[in-house]
């Protein structure tokens, strides 16, 4: 097996044998840390219109204000978080740190009511929060190689969705019993299974070259996520396309979270969401498997093109029926489109700078301009909502998404096969090799 001494040997084949430890640690990681990575997502909501309500301050609007702030937050630590990433040798530590820092923040929510309170909670969250992408494609990049990446985060996205789907259930059955509470438990649950399963990779076998993208000998300049935008204007346009598929599609789940808090009170509100996630976690699985077993063979932009047409079709079908029942079914769409985007995004942005040593920066750098998207989508939602109803606030997010795709079309290459820029010049995408490539 490669050893750190050996990664620049390792680095220009692209071969790895990680150890069957390593590969369930992997699996584990990304099944317990599901519910972490992102916080208390559409339980944030909920928690705070159910819990809380207007009698002490708290309503659609400022919720989405508290979601935009801590998503600004985040969206501006995506870079710098990846260029820790490319440069960290101790990546297992920065993920059980983080993940220790989001459930921490998370778990004072109850004991504190300041609205200034909420945001800086929310915010570390968010910060600590945009380590994980970057750092699970790394860790996935430096045990596997490029070679078996595409296959391998296919299955990473499957564990991922299993873990969301299982909390969820887990979270909609105990919340009928003990109200919205019980989602702070079993946050702090997970994130000591998550700690644990990081424990089982052995920090060794991650080869920290070929974890940031590093296939071939380049200069030591220190990596740049504003300059790997820059120098590749195909980067740039997946960038923005990033920003408008989660301006369209952040704000649709916790949109319906807080209709379903209308519609079925609080006391069911939990319960219905957690129906939600789900139901959309459920089709996520298979979608993320389809993704890492065929994207070499279908290619990427194909399958880009489903998830922007998916997104736009649940943010029209929203508008048919408020019936509880309809809007968890429309909900499992969601796992169409965010399962084909979850997988493809690192699989995009590693094809764009294949040997540049800029792959989590790059990352990081995409994951900024796509978290603008995110944190206006939910005042945006927020605003509509609260001066148009919810009916005009899902089209709308349907008619964003419906131009994505559009521009996805005519604008983004097919990324297989791509050749990535120069410091000197952008690069035109080159014909795929007839040999299926990672």
């Amino acid at each position: 097996m490669p050893t750190q001494s050996q990664s620049g040997a390792t680095a220009q084949s692209g071969e790895r044998s990680p150890s069957r430890r390593a590969l369930l640690g992997l699996d584990a990681l990304n099944f317990f840390l599901a519910d972490v990575r992102d916080g208390l997502g559409p339980y944030l909501a909920i928690y705070l219109i159910a819990v809380r309500g207007p009698e002490q301050g708290w309503n659609e609007a400022t919720v989405g204000l508290v979601m935009s702030i801590a998503g600004i937050v985040g969206l501006i630590a995506q870079t710098p978080a990846g260029a820790l990433i490319d440069k960290g040798r101790h990546k297992p530590a920065i993920v059980i740190a983080s993940a220790l820092a989001v459930t921490l923040s998370c778990l004072a929510l109850p004991f504190i009511g300041n609205f200034y309170l909420v945001v800086g909670t929310q915010s570390v969250a968010a910060i600590a929060g945009a380590i994980f992408p970057p750092a699970l494609a790394a860790i996935t990049l430096g045990l596997v190689g490029p070679k078996l990446f595409s296959r391998r985060i296919g299955r990473n996205e499957a564990f991922n969705h299993l873990g969301n789907a299982a909390s969820a259930a887990i979270a909609g059955a105990t919340a009928y019993f003990f109200g919205p509470i019980v989602v702070f438990w079993l946050m702090a649950v997970l994130a000591v299974f998550s700690v644990g399963a990081m424990l089982l990779v052995p920090e060794k076998e991650i080869d920290d070259d070929l974890a940031r993208g590093l296939d071939e000998a380049v200069d030591e300049e220190k990596p740049s996520g504003l300059k790997a935008l820059l120098h590749n204007r195909h980067l740039m346009l997946f960038a923005l396309l990033c920003a408008i598929f989660h301006l369209s599609n952040a704000a649709m789940l916790t949109s319906v979270g807080q209709l379903l808090t209308r519609i079925a009170g609080k006391e069911q509100a939990t319960s219905l969401i957690a129906a939600c996630i789900v139901a959309a976690q459920c089709v996520m699985v298979p979608m993320a498997i389809m993704v890492g077993a065929k994207v070499d063979a279908w290619g990427r932009k194909p399958i880009f093109l489903v998830a922007f047409g998916v997104l736009a079709l649940r943010g029209a079908l929203y508008v048919v029926s408020d019936n509880p029942f309809w809007l968890v079914a429309v909900q499992a769409l969601d796992g169409v489109g965010a399962g084909i985007f979850g997988a493809l995004f690192p699989i995009v942005v590693a094809d764009l700078t294949r040997g540049t040593g800029r792959f989590n920066v790059s990352q990081g750098a995409v994951a900024t301009v796509q978290g603008v998207g995110a944190s206006i989508s939910a005042s945006l939602a927020g605003v509509i909502i609260v001066t148009a109803g919810y009916s005009a606030a899902f089209v709308t997010l349907a008619a964003i998404a419906a131009c994505g795709l559009v521009l996805y079309l005519v604008a983004m290459p097919e990324t297989r096969g791509y050749e990535p820029p120069t410091d000197h010049g952008a690069a035109a995408p080159r014909a795929p090799a007839n040999e299926k490539m990672a």
